[in-house]
């Protein structure tokens, strides 16, 4: 199934990019947010996937991500991308409360929205491998790898490279066309990251400085994703890859107490970026759940 390209208008005037794949079933709407290096290319595989089983899924570039509009001001805080998500959510309601998958800086957005709108805005909540209370090793080693190399590569081979050292427990492809889609080339021929730079300035600069001045700024965001996480009321999964070291299995169980309805599942042999790692495990995890937290047939 092929999606349809669309343009989705924030409430100040920001063009966010999403691929929507529409279903004619009466079953509900799946919005997906990728995670902070990532675009909603992400998806692909998942998307089609529970498009089949007759979801309506949107998934969606995140401000400063992909093919979306850079914030002006370079200000990507955790108040301005749940706005957004609440602008995606308007666009693509039918009327309920649609699904949300939310990974990694996605979650985070996820949990954002509880913070500033009702806490039956969601049908259903899946978290993709992130905690309120993340790992700080993990996050710094994220971030690292984000803000290293600002002026790109030469070329998609120096890049496949360093992706591969990064997740390491991966083979590295040989098809490098997929890099296109994380990739842009500039005028001069180097590529670069499909995100704007001021996005790990703007939010997770800290985590690259002094670690006791960063744990504790680290720690101040913890604490407004529990608040957040104290106010979700839909059926919610937690989706944690066993080799992450952005979550552990006692940020999963801390999670768990706050969120006593949530569940919770792991993925074998993934780390933090779970889709990508096992998609098949991943996404019939997450199907299998939505099909019950929804209520819905498969037919």
């Amino acid at each position: 199934m092929t999606p349809t390209f669309e343009r989705v208008r924030t409430e100040d005037g920001t063009d966010l990019a999403a691929d929507v794949y529409r279903h004619e079933s009466a079953r509900a709407v799946v919005i997906l947010l990728h995670g902070g290096g990532q675009n909603r290319h992400a998806w692909a595989t998942t998307a089609r996937r529970l498009h089949a089983r007759g979801y309506t899924v949107v998934a969606y570039d995140a401000r400063g991500h992909g093919d979306s509009e850079w914030d002006p001001d370079g200000r990507y805080d955790l108040d301005r991308l749940a706005s957004d998500l609440l602008s995606i959510r308007r666009y693509a309601s039918d009327g309920r409360p649609p699904a949300v998958v939310g990974a990694s800086l996605g979650g985070m957005t996820v949990l954002g929205t509880h913070l500033v709108a009702p806490a039956d805005l969601w049908g259903a909540v899946v978290l993709v491998d992130i905690t309120p209370r993340m790992e700080f090793h993990g996050a710094r080693r994220v971030v690292s790898f984000m803000a290293a190399h600002p002026d790109g590569f030469e070329t998609l081979d120096d890049a496949a490279d360093v992706i591969a050292e990064y997740n390491s427990h991966r083979a590295r492809p040989k098809n490098l066309d997929g890099l296109r889609k994380v990739l842009r080339q500039r005028d001069d021929g180097r590529w670069i990251w499909r995100w704007d730079p001021a996005f790990v300035a703007s939010n997770f600069d800290f985590l690259q400085g002094d670690p006791a001045t960063g744990a504790e700024r680290f720690g101040a965001i913890s604490e407004l994703l529990v608040e957040g996480a104290r106010r979700v009321r839909a059926p919610t999964l937690l989706v944690r890859g066993v080799h992450s070291d952005v979550t552990s299995q006692q940020s999963v169980e801390e999670f768990l107490e706050v969120v006593p309805h949530a569940e919770a599942v792991d993925v074998s042999g993934t780390g933090h970026m779970v889709a990508g790692d096992d998609n098949d495990a991943f996404t019939s995890a997450v199907a299998e759940f939505l099909d019950r937290a929804l209520n819905n047939s498969s037919e």
